[in-house]
């Protein structure tokens, strides 16, 4: 017989699975369903419940193509808009003092992804750190990160940044709630790997979320994701293109169309996008003045994020896992040269050509401007290139992918926190001897296995078959407990030094772990001034 536990939230009664050491709740709702005349709209309060809820398997994963929901071999979540819900798991033992909250926010490119993979459920971090782990969904895709709001009517509204708003309604769920579950709402960590590492900085950076947390930790977060709010414009009507849909009809046809209908068809102006401008992601967080006043590099830059203690870092070989399952990133040498020489699109934090940063002067023609903006692009494809010695070979390109989609970006907060609230930088460079062999080595995503202390799970040991397995275990336990050190005292372990722009002090996770001062110097000057070209 399994054995149950009852919660009494702000909301109501939910029931959820005691084990000998934890009890876990699953997809317990934070927010109203978002269907029918709420879809495209910002979150609502949940309707309270009479009653037990029962809060022992999962419900919706959001919307997206199926293979993204898969949590086991053979098995996939289904998928639906009644997908804002969290989990919640708490260790059983008796705690003199409210535990330390650590909220985590599932990756997957804002597209897929779902907070029931069972790697997330925290059960060895909530026992190893003796904290309280939330996992949290939130609307993806077409759902939460296009802005359709061109095409409000005084009778139907859409907003925008509705992903990042389904967060920080979790989060204000966390703050309501917590308590009851031995969490102490006064000390809460956001953290999130690839897309939700974006989300942990696009947090920071959204006033609405001041207060909810108070540290963040930020794993190979694709940190300049940020279309304004005209990139974002262009990009729906892209979207209503796929779908058939004419503007003036898109009020009303946007809320009747089937939800499957309306996923395919920004599936495919996403795909079409990536393909046409290498490097460029049009499914994020939206600059939309109001809800993300700015760019989440450029809050960093100017102070207004969040001053909160950061954690960030990447992996070392962060695009091989692309390369072979998922061919988005710019890793072949012509998509690394096309992004190079467009960087005359992009902007600077503070909203000029970004040529001018160099000290150039505004070509007074138009044809003068096209021959400056084609040389600086040259200048910057001669600049990045040379630092990647073998390139236009394959490994050189793909290493340049993958720095340039996260390890630049990231260095930039880096640089820019540092100067207003503690930040500690790190670089994951273990991969066990099979992940070395397949020409993976330390890819994107690996470090999730160590930090949740799934290295002992089937599929851990699978990894290490051939070799690797102590150096696994040791790295889980750097990660670990530095994570979990960050969660209860808002610094890592001792060892592990603040990051400074004078010394640049670098964890590197490995097998023995050190720490480096400004790791690979020259490819961080040589990409200084680059940044995704702009959605044309």
């Amino acid at each position: 017989m399994v054995a149950t536990t009852d919660i009494t939230t702000a909301d109501g009664t939910v029931r959820g699975l005691r084990g000998r050491r934890v009890s876990r709740w699953r997809s317990i709702p934070f927010a109203a369903a978002p269907v029918g005349e709420f879809r495209f709209r910002a979150p609502r309060p949940v309707q309270p419940w009479s009653g037990v809820r029962d809060a022992t398997d999962f419900g919706y994963a959001a919307m997206q193509h199926r293979d993204g929901a898969r949590i086991g071999p053979r098995q996939a979540q289904p998928t639906g808009e009644d997908c804002l819900t969290l989990n919640v798991t708490a260790p059983n033992a008796p705690s003199a003092t409210p535990r330390p909250v650590m909220v985590f926010i599932h990756g997957g490119g804002y597209m897929i992804g779902t907070s029931a993979l069972r790697l997330y459920s925290g059960t060895r971090l909530a026992l190893r750190g003796d904290v309280v782990v939330v996992s949290v969904n939130y609307r993806l895709g077409a759902f939460g990160y296009v802005d359709f709001g061109e095409y409000s009517t005084p009778d139907s509204r859409f907003d925008s940044n509705l992903g990042l708003r389904d967060q920080v309604a979790a989060l204000e769920w966390v703050q309501r709630n917590i308590a009851v579950f031995g969490g102490d709402p006064n000390n809460v960590t956001i953290f999130g790997e690839s897309a939700g590492a974006h989300a942990v900085l696009a947090l920071m950076a959204t006033p609405a979320a001041a207060g909810l947390f108070h540290r963040g930790i930020a794993q190979s977060a694709p940190a300049d994701w940020a279309p304004s709010q005209a990139e974002a414009r262009l990009f729906a009507r892209r979207c209503l293109d796929d779908l058939g849909i004419a503007p003036g009809d898109a009020a009303k046809a946007l809320r009747t169309a089937g939800a499957n209908d309306i996923r395919k068809a920004v599936d495919h102006a996403v795909a079409r996008v990536m393909h046409e401008q290498p490097g460029l992601f049009p499914v994020a967080p939206v600059v939309d003045g109001e809800f993300l006043p700015a760019a989440p590099l450029a809050a960093f830059a100017n102070g207004t994020a969040h001053r909160v203690p950061l954690i960030i870092g990447t992996n070392r070989d962060e695009a091989t896992l692309f390369v072979r399952f998922d061919d988005t990133l710019p890793t072949t040498p012509d998509r690394m040269r096309w992004l190079l020489r467009h960087v005359d699109q992009a902007l600077d934090e503070g909203g000029g050509p970004i040529f001018t940063k160099l000290g150039q002067s505004m070509p007074t023609s138009q044809e003068r401007l096209h021959e400056t903006l084609a040389e600086f692009g040259a200048a910057v494809e001669s600049r990045v290139t040379a630092a990647y010695p073998g390139f236009p070979g394959k490994r050189a390109a793909v290493r340049m992918g993958g720095d340039f989609t996260f390890w630049r970006p990231s260095v930039r907060v880096m640089e820019a926190h540092s100067r207003y609230a503690p930040t500690y930088a790190y670089r994951y460079d273990f991969a066990p001897r099979a992940m070395h062999l397949s020409g993976f080595g330390a890819t994107h995503a690996l470090d999730l296995i160590p930090v949740f202390g799934a290295v002992d799970s089937s599929f851990g040991r699978a990894m290490t078959t051939l070799g690797g397995h102590r150096g696994f275990r040791e790295v889980s336990g750097q990660f670990q407990d530095n994570w979990l050190a960050f969660a209860h005292t808002g610094t890592p372990l001792p060892a592990w030094p603040a990051y400074t722009e004078e010394q640049r002090a670098t964890l590197i996770i490995d097998s023995p772990g050190r720490v480096e001062l400004d790791p690979d110097r020259t490819k961080r000057l040589a990409w200084q001034g680059v940044r995704i070209p702009a959605l044309t």
